[in-house]
């Protein structure tokens, strides 16, 4: 439903200023009623933040943009469904606006942003490029002991915060006793619960639940360790993060690649030699990432020197951590492989998103280059 809200409000430049004047007009009300107080910096106009597909932090800013503009989207949505111009749009404002009366939909509202708010940190976190990996993992146990200290403790002060809301916008509040019955549905044949019951045990609890466990079922006790011993291969302030016997521990995760016996024990003293040896070193002071680390360590001819480490690198590198990077390769499929180009072939796909998805470092290369590189290829008929 916010989806469909932030195409109808998005629809037109026309439809944004009524917005943002009904907004005004809101502000104006509310500071001459005494609600709200003045002063620099405060008060300042809002817009209606739509939603990313793989930027999960944003469906927070969303979240709270409805609420905060909930007049004036209402009053929106009354004009559009007035409007007998436009019969699409008439009917998602009054989907949009029938939905926005009912108290579950606001509950559900105020239920996603105590839930985005948890976890907005973490959001942000896994999709940073430079990831700090335990700080990370850290998050991931701060959020779900929040979790399940909402779900324990947090519905009473939710509902009554819903309440508030429901009470300030005139939205029918239900009686929390009552026989709870789903809209256009018959009372017949349905399972005799409260709205009590359905609010904290159907909804509140299930939707907790849900996050909780799919927190379980990616960040698990195995995947958690791995990560740890990931996050000692960190480069930043000078191998802060070290430490040989996690390291080593991440190493046993690859038995194909480092025998027990064979391996291991050559591993170990490597390690050893190694953080000295990289400590002692100016050139690896300054680095950021565990890439740069590998590309540190090619250029110093250090992949050479301590191969069963570069082995240990290069398998940190190809783990799927950095999801947040692979969510924006498959968004940006949607652009590169439209319908004009649908039979293009693999290599000619790949080429194409290899130059959208690293356009940056496209964007240093110089034209002229370019076009005497593809010139030297192959005689052709003029010159590029």
């Amino acid at each position: 439903m916010l989806q469909k809200m932030a195409t109808v409000v998005g629809g037109s430049c026309k439809r944004k200023e009524i917005l943002q004047m009904n907004q005004y007009e809101l502000i104006v009300e509310r500071i001459a009623s005494g609600e709200i107080p003045t002063g620099k910096g405060l008060n300042q106009e809002t817009t209606f933040k739509r939603p990313g597909d793989t930027r999960w932090g944003s469906h927070f800013g969303t979240v709270t943009s409805v609420i905060s503009l909930f007049s004036p989207i209402t009053s929106l949505m009354k004009i559009i469904e007035d409007d007998p111009k436009n019969d699409a749009a008439r009917t998602d404002a009054g989907c949009i606006l029938y939905a926005m009366e009912d108290f579950e939909f606001v509950f559900l509202l105020h239920l996603m942003k105590l839930i985005l708010g948890i976890s907005y940190e973490l959001s942000q976190a896994l999709q940073r490029k430079d990831q700090d990996i335990l700080n990370a993992i850290g998050l991931v146990k701060v959020v779900k002991s929040r979790l399940q200290e909402v779900r324990d403790n947090g519905f009473d002060e939710l509902l009554q915060e819903t309440n508030l809301f429901a009470n300030k916008y005139d939205i029918d509040i239900p009686n929390m006793n009552d026989v709870y019955c789903p809209k256009g549905r018959s009372r017949r044949r349905l399972e005799s619960f409260t709205f009590f019951h359905y609010f904290k045990v159907e909804l509140f609890n299930t939707v907790i639940d849900t996050q909780i466990q799919e927190l379980n079922d990616r960040f698990d006790n195995v995947n958690t360790k791995l990560l740890e011993c990931l996050s000692c291969l960190d480069p930043r302030g000078s191998f802060a993060n070290f430490n040989k016997e996690k390291l080593i521990e991440f190493a046993r995760f690859y038995p194909l690649e480092f025998d027990e016996l064979a391996d291991i024990p050559f591993l170990s003293s490597s390690l050893g030699n190694f953080i000295v040896d990289v400590r002692a070193d100016s050139d690896f002071g300054n680095l950021q990432t565990i890439s740069d680390l590998a590309l540190k360590m090619v250029e110093k001819r250090k992949d050479i020197v301590y191969p069963l480490v570069y082995l240990l690198i290069k398998l940190a590198l190809v783990l799927p951590v950095a999801t947040a990077s692979v969510e924006r390769v498959f968004s940006a499929m949607t652009f590169v492989k439209d319908k004009l180009r649908n039979r293009m072939s693999d290599d000619w796909f790949n080429s194409c998103m290899v130059t959208y998805v690293e356009r940056d470092i496209f964007a240093t290369i110089d034209d002229e280059e370019i076009m005497q590189y593809f010139q030297g290829m192959k005689n052709r008929r003029m010159l590029l």
